[in-house]
């Protein structure tokens, strides 16, 4: 059985996809699988995976969404160890050695490192808000995904715990899974940049949707739901659902998109705030 199984989904990336793979074939640590699952891709995605297929498992279904496709890697996975790779961002050529070595010292189940940004072809730098931190990390995990999923490792066990990607969110599904995993383990950070995260083209899901705020919304009331959290974490989390309520209600009224939510979010969660902390 391989150590570690790793992730690519991609969908309509042919010109991203062939780099992503060939920045994991270079690795220096080879005792992994590679699963690509195609989600119905209709450009030439599949000519150009073709000339890895003694390389990798590829899986083509239909087209499902992000978190389906991710979900029927891990599906596929055999190794001990799971790891994502966005079929738009690279590894450096360490990026296995290092986490593997470093997340099974630590002794714990999730890890995630530092990032170089790439926007535009050009390097950028992480403002002060993209700041990670390592530990039971869940209130930080509140205001924006911290954690990028081409850069985690997570041990196998733990999907059984926290869940899946959900398959209903057509964004920010990473930030879901992320908040529900920090609610339950902690979870190392390594303070060295080995993934490179490419931004700024139109293919981005953070691109294709309005208001992604929504669907983060949806993942702090899920969280509030399962009482899972302490009273603590209840509170913050409260506290950060109110706060992108209100932003989003803001928007999209200013847009003009009420039948988004925002009459509900600007009015009845208001006086479901106030209840909760009377």
């Amino acid at each position: 059985m391989p150590k570690v199984s790793i992730i690519i989904p991609t969908h309509n990336r042919a010109l991203f996809v062939k780099e992503a793979i060939q920045s994991i074939l270079c690795q220096t640590f080879q005792d992994f699988e590679l699963i690509v699952v195609d989600d119905g891709s209709h450009d030439h995605t599949f000519e150009t995976l073709h000339t890895f297929k003694d390389k990798m498992i590829y899986h083509y279904q239909k087209n499902k969404g992000v978190s389906a496709a991710r979900n029927k890697g891990i599906s596929l996975a055999k190794g001990d160890w799971v790891c994502f790779l966005d079929s738009d961002d690279l590894w450096t050529k360490e990026k296995l050695q290092i986490q593997l070595k470093e997340t099974e010292n630590s002794g714990f189940l999730v890890s995630y490192t530092e990032e170089i940004w790439h926007r535009k072809g050009k390097r950028v730098n992480p403002k002060d808000k993209h700041q990670k931190f390592s530990g039971y990390i869940y209130e930080k995990c509140l205001p924006l995904c911290i954690i990028s999923s081409s850069s985690v490792m997570i041990h196998k066990s733990v999907f059984g715990k926290a869940g899946f990607f959900d398959e209903s969110l057509p964004a920010c599904e990473d930030y879901d899974l992320w908040l529900r995993i920090s609610a339950h383990f902690p979870i190392h950070l390594i303070r060295k940049p080995l993934i490179i995260k490419r931004n700024g083209h139109e293919e981005q899901l953070s691109q294709k949707y309005w208001g992604l705020d929504r669907f983060r919304i949806l993942a702090l009331e899920k969280m509030l739901l399962s009482h899972k959290i302490s009273s603590y974490e209840k509170k913050k989390t409260l506290e950060e659902l109110y706060c992108k309520s209100r932003i989003f209600a803001q928007g999209a009224l200013k847009r003009k998109k009420i039948l988004e939510g925002a009459h509900y979010y600007q009015k009845t969660l208001k006086a479901q705030f106030k209840l909760t902390f009377t």
